[in-house]
């Protein structure tokens, strides 16, 4: 077997693993054996060694002796981690995106405000530029540049935080936009008083306004959370519609 599909054939057992455990699954204290992983997925020991360890780095699982892989606790798996994020959000989708976005209300609001104290001009700066680019491409509908502007500014505003723990939460971040464009939760062009937000943000981070930097993140969070749910909400009432059909 060739390293690229013996990585390949890794990630995809993972990612099924993962999401399994995430929806309950294989519920707090199952058994996941190797052997049964060599057989149901096809792989190799040294693959399905390799799956266990990973699935161990995010705290879904741990060996115990004379037992085997055990599944953790959901209160001990390691909730920061992007894939995790990932798989909770397909398992349970408006109560994570609820969680996420209560630990995000918490933070990114404060992350503003340390900004605007703390940031040196040349992450002010690429603020700016950045804002300045989520609102040409909102206008032309380029959702793809949108989103890469949109991950660099929000992990760019932790970063200049000077708040190490912050700083580590950008992947979180990222993890979430990136699944609320990727299944369809962001409109075709992106609402006005969202990209007035970030810009706001910038420029108040650039001027030094601790304050508004704080109260216009804590809107722009608030805002996201209402249009993600009212897309969700709407998403329920199709699929409502069809099933009467």
């Amino acid at each position: 077997m060739s390293r690229t599909a013996g990585g390949a054939l890794h990630d995809t057992v993972v990612d099924a693993l993962g999401h399994e455990i995430a929806a309950g699954v294989h519920p707090e204290g199952s058994v996941v054996r190797t052997d049964e992983l060599e057989e149901r997925f096809a792989i190799s020991r040294s693959v399905a060694r390799e799956v266990v360890r990973t699935l161990a780095g995010i705290r879904l699982v741990i060996g115990r002796k004379r037992v085997g892989i055990v599944v953790r606790p959901r209160a001990e798996w390691n909730a920061f981690d992007p894939n995790l994020i990932r798989w909770l959000l397909a398992a349970d989708r408006e109560a994570q995106v609820k969680t996420l976005v209560e630990m995000r209300t918490a933070v990114e609001p404060a992350a503003a405000a340390a900004a605007a104290r703390r940031a040196p001009p040349q992450d002010t700066a690429r603020l700016l530029t950045l804002s300045e680019r989520m609102a040409a491409t909102a206008r032309t509908g380029d959702l793809d540049t949108f989103l890469e502007a949109d991950i660099a500014f929000h992990g760019l505003v932790l970063g200049a935080s000077g708040n190490e723990m912050f700083a580590q939460l950008d992947e979180v971040v990222a993890e979430v936009l990136r699944w609320r464009t990727g299944h369809g939760l962001m409109p075709s062009t992106p609402r006005p008083v969202a990209v007035q937000l970030h810009c706001e943000i910038a420029a108040c981070i650039h001027g030094g306004d601790a304050h508004r930097a704080e109260g216009a993140m804590r809107e722009l969070v608030a805002e996201s959370l209402e249009g993600t749910l009212d897309r969700l909400a709407d998403g329920r009432e199709q699929r409502g519609s069809a099933s009467e059909v």
